[in-house]
C-alpha cells in the first residue's frame, strides 16, 4: 500500500481559496485537513469543506457518459451510459445543427464558479465557444454589480490589504457574514480585537458574525447607499472630513459634499428603518477612529441599488482618508490585485474569435424563453447548477424542457440541471485535475496537480472540450493546448512562475505587501491614479454618475407590499457552498430541511407557529418550506437559505421560483434580495420530497 500526502488548493467559489493538503492511498483519497503554514487560511479548512471526500468519494458521481432517451426533467431514469466516443460525437452533432440552423450565436455556453480553479473553468472552454463565434456569456450571477462599482471606483477589484486589518481600530462588516463567507478573515478580526479595536456588522439579519460582533446595525434590505450617505454627511458635520486627501486623490469631491447637504442623519436613519442615535452613534465612532477598515460583502449587492450601494460604502473611508493607513480603507474583492489575464488566454492573439453577442446570465430565463434572436438552440453547461441557482426558476426549468433545446451538462454528480441534459458528461474532481487557483480574498495564488484516480471514465472539463473541438473538425493549435500550457499562459505576467509554484504549491503574487496600505498616497488604478466620486463614465450607461442612492425595486414598492407584505432575502448557509453540497447525506443534515425565517410578530400576525408548513409566494411562483419562528430578523422581513435543489425540496421548487429576472443598476447582476412574498398554510403532507426512482448506477446512472 501506497500513502503520501500532496499540497492542493480548495476549488470553491470562497474569498479564503485555503490551501490544503490530502492523503492519498493507492490513488484514493482518504484524509483532507487545511495547510498550517499557509500565512492567510493557517490551517483551517470551514466546516463544509472539512468534507469534501464525501463528495470526491462519493457513491454519486458520475462515472460514464450518459445519454438521454426518455422525456426531460424525470431525472437519471430517463439515461443510459454510452462510450465517450458516442457521447461526443453526439455533442459534436448537436452543436453543427445548431449552427446550420440558426448560426453559432445559437450555441450558448453557460458557465461560473463551481470551480474557481483558472484552467479548468475559465480557458479551454470559454476558448473553444469563443473561437465557434457562439455566444459569450456575461458572467454576472454572483459580483457583477460589485465589480462595475469597483471598475468604476477604484478602476477595479482593489482595497486595503486584507491581513493588515489587525491594525484597524474599528472595524465595519458591511453585508459580510465572515463566519460562513470568508472565515479565514476572522482570525484577523479577533487580532485586532485583542489590540482593541472595536467590531461592528451591518446586516439586516442577525448572522453569526453580527452576533458575535460589538455592535450589529439593522438595516431594511437595499437601503445600504442611504445608510453610507448618512454616515458621510455625519462625518463631514463632525469636521473629519479628511480634505487634503480628499483634494490630492480623488475626483468629485466638491460635488459629493454637495449632495450630502440632502442627506442629513435623521434622513438616512428614516429610509433605512434605523433609530437616529444608531447612525449617529456609528458616524461617531466613524467619524473620530482612525483607521477603520470597511470589508464589504457580496449579498448586498443582489438588489437594484447595488452598483450605488457599493460606490457609497466606497467612498466613505475616501471622505475619512483611511486609505491613509495599513489596516484603513475599503475592502469588497481582491482579483484586480492578481496579475493574471484570463481573457488573454481565452482569446489569444494568435486564435481568430469571431465576434457575437453577449448573453446575461443572470438572464438566463428570458434568454431560453423569449428574449434571444436568434433563439438558443444549444447549450453547454459547465461548472454551474442554473436549474437550482438562476433567477425566475419557473421560466428557468420551462426553457430547459424544450423539445427544439440540445443541452450537455458537464458534472461530477446529479443535479437538477442534468434532469434536462441531452447528455451528461462525467468530470473529474479537484484532487483528479491540473488547476490554478487565485482569490478573491487574498494576494496568494496557489497550484493544484491531480494526485488521485478519476471515478470511471471521469475526465477534467479542459479535456472533454479537447474531444469536442476535435470532433467538430477544429484544428487550430490553441485547441490542443495541455493543461500545464495553459497555466504557464495563465502566469505569463505573474511574478512567479509554473515551476516555482509547482516546487511551493502558492506565492503571493501581486505587489502589495503584508501590513501594508497600497493606495496612501492615492495610485488607484484609474487612468489618473485618483479614486472617482463622480465618474461621467456612467452616465452613458444612464447611471448617476455621482455617488448616490438608487432605492430597490420590490422592496420599496408600497402598492407591490399591499399584496406581498414580507420582504424575502436568501443569504448564504454554513454548509452549503452555493449548490456544490446540497445532495450530500451529511451536509443536508446539518442544513435540515427548507425552512423560512419569520419574525414572531410576522408569525402571529398570520397564526403560523416554528415547523408548521408553509407555501412562500409571489407572482412569479411558489416553494414549500417549514416555518422557523425567531428574533434574528426584523418584521416584516423573511429570510430563507440558498442553494437547494428543487430535485430534492417540496414541491420541487426552490426559493429561486420567486426571484425575478431583473438587473441591477450596474454590471447587470441578479437582484434575487429584492423579491416581495406572501406566506401561507398548507398542510404538513406537502413537505414530504418525492424522488424519481433511479436504476443501478454502474448500469445507467447515478444515485441520487
Amino acid at each position: 500500500m501506497s500513502r503520501a500526502t500532496h499540497p492542493g488548493a480548495c476549488p470553491l467559489d470562497c474569498p479564503d481559496a485555503c490551501m490544503w493538503q490530502v492523503t492519498v492511498e493507492d490513488g484514493r483519497a482518504v484524509a483532507l485537513r487545511g495547510d498550517r503554514d499557509h500565512p492567510f487560511t493557517r490551517g483551517a479548512l470551514c466546516g463544509k469543506v472539512n468534507r469534501y471526500l464525501d463528495a470526491v468519494n462519493g457513491p454519486d458521481r458520475l462515472i460514464h457518459p450518459l445519454v438521454r432517451t426518455g422525456p426531460k426533467g424525470v431525472g437519471p431514469v430517463s439515461y443510459r451510459p454510452a462510450s465517450w466516443d458516442e457521447a461526443i460525437g453526439r455533442v459534436a452533432a448537436g452543436l453543427r445543427a445548431s449552427i446550420d440552423r440558426d448560426g453559432p450565436e445559437a450555441i450558448l455556453p453557460y458557465y461560473f464558479a463551481g470551480t474557481m480553479g483558472l484552467v479548468q473553468g475559465w480557458t479551454m472552454g470559454p476558448r473553444l465557444f469563443a473561437h465557434l463565434g457562439a455566444s459569450r456569456l456575461e458572467t454576472t450571477i454572483c459580483t457583477a454589480a460589485a465589480r462595475a462599482a469597483l471598475r468604476s471606483m477604484y478602476g477595479g477589484s482593489v482595497g486595503f490589504e486584507p491581513e493588515s486589518i489587525v491594525d484597524a481600530k474599528l472595524i465595519v462588516l458591511w453585508g459580510a457574514n465572515l463566519l460562513s463567507t470568508n472565515l479565514h478573515q476572522w482570525p484577523f478580526i479577533q487580532e485586532a480585537r485583542q489590540r482593541g479595536a472595536y467590531v461592528v456588522t451591518i446586516d439586516p439579519l442577525r448572522t453569526d458574525t453580527a452576533a458575535r460582533s460589538d455592535e450589529h446595525v439593522a438595516p431594511l434590505p437595499g437601503t445600504d447607499a442611504a445608510l453610507a450617505l448618512g454616515l458621510m454627511r455625519h462625518v463631514l458635520d463632525a469636521g473629519s472630513a479628511d480634505r487634503a486627501w480628499l483634494s490630492a486623490h480623488t475626483v468629485g469631491w466638491p460635488e459629493l459634499a454637495s449632495r450630502l447637504g440632502e442627506w442629513p442623519v435623521d434622513r438616512a436613519a428614516t429610509e433605512c428603518g434605523l433609530p437616529v442615535e444608531v447612525v449617529r452613534r456609528l458616524g461617531d465612532r466613524i467619524a473620530t477612529t482612525r483607521p477603520t477598515a470597511i470589508r464589504v460583502g457580496l449579498g448586498l449587492q443582489r438588489h437594484h441599488g447595488a452598483g450605488q450601494a457599493i460606490r457609497a460604502i466606497c467612498a466613505l473611508p475616501l471622505v475619512t482618508g483611511d486609505f491613509r493607513y495599513p489596516g484603513g480603507g475599503a475592502l469588497c474583492m481582491t482579483g484586480g490585485h492578481h496579475p493574471i489575464n484570463e481573457e488573454a488566454v481565452v482569446r489569444p492573439p494568435d486564435m481568430p474569435a469571431p465576434p457575437a453577442r453577449s448573453v446575461n446570465m443572470s438572464r438566463l430565463a428570458t434568454a431560453l424563453t423569449d428574449e434571444a434572436d436568434p433563439p438558443v438552440t444549444s447549450l453547454v453547461v459547465f461548472n454551474t447548477n442554473p436549474a437550482a441557482t438562476a433567477p425566475d426558476q419557473t421560466r428557468v426549468h420551462a426553457g430547459l424542457r424544450r423539445a427544439d433545446l440540445f443541452t450537455v451538462v458537464l458534472e461530477q454528480r446529479w443535479t437538477d440541471t442534468c434532469d434536462f441534459a441531452d447528455l451528461v458528461l462525467p468530470a473529474t474532481m479537484q484532487p483528479e485535475h491540473l488547476d490554478l487557483h487565485t482569490s478573491y480574498g487574498h494576494h496568494y495564488t496557489t497550484l493544484n496537480l491531480p494526485v488521485t484516480r478519476a471515478p470511471g471514465e471521469a475526465l477534467p472539463n479542459t479535456e472533454i472540450f479537447r474531444r469536442i473541438a476535435a470532433a467538430l473538425g477544429l484544428g487550430h493549435p490553441r485547441l490542443r493546448d495541455s493543461d500545464e500550457e495553459l497555466a504557464r499562459q495563465l502566469l505569463r505576467d505573474a511574478p512567479v512562475s509554473f515551476e516555482e509554484l509547482r516546487e511551493r504549491t502558492y506565492a503571493r503574487t501581486t505587489g502589495v505587501a503584508v501590513g501594508s496600505a497600497p493606495y496612501a498616497e492615492g495610485g488607484f488604478p484609474t487612468p489618473d491614479g485618483r479614486a472617482r466620486l463622480l465618474d461621467p463614465g456612467l452616465a452613458r450607461q444612464g447611471v448617476d454618475p455621482l455617488v448616490g442612492y438608487t432605492p430597490p425595486v420590490e422592496a420599496a414598492d408600497p402598492e407591490l407590499a399591499r399584496r406581498f407584505p414580507l420582504v424575502l432575502v436568501a443569504p448564504a448557509g454554513r454548509f452549503f457552498m452555493n449548490s456544490t453540497f446540497a445532495s450530500l447525506p451529511w451536509h443536508a443534515g446539518r442544513m435540515g430541511p427548507p425552512r423560512v425565517h419569520l419574525h414572531p410578530d410576522d408569525a402571529a400576525a398570520r397564526g403560523l407557529t416554528d415547523g408548521e408548513a408553509v407555501r412562500v409566494h409571489n407572482d412569479r411562483g411558489a416553494f414549500l418550506a417549514a416555518v422557523a419562528v425567531d428574533d434574528a430578523t426584523r418584521p416584516g422581513l423573511a429570510f430563507t437559505y440558498k442553494a437547494y435543489w428543487a430535485r430534492l425540496s417540496p414541491g420541487r421548487a426552490t426559493v429561486n421560483a420567486v426571484t425575478a429576472v431583473r438587473d441591477t443598476d450596474l454590471g447587470g447582476g441578479p437582484t434575487f434580495h429584492d423579491t416581495r412574498v406572501e406566506v401561507e398554510p398548507v398542510p404538513a403532507a406537502l413537505l414530504a420530497v418525492e424522488t424519481a426512482p433511479e436504476p443501478d448506477r454502474e448500469t445507467a446512472g447515478p444515485r441520487g
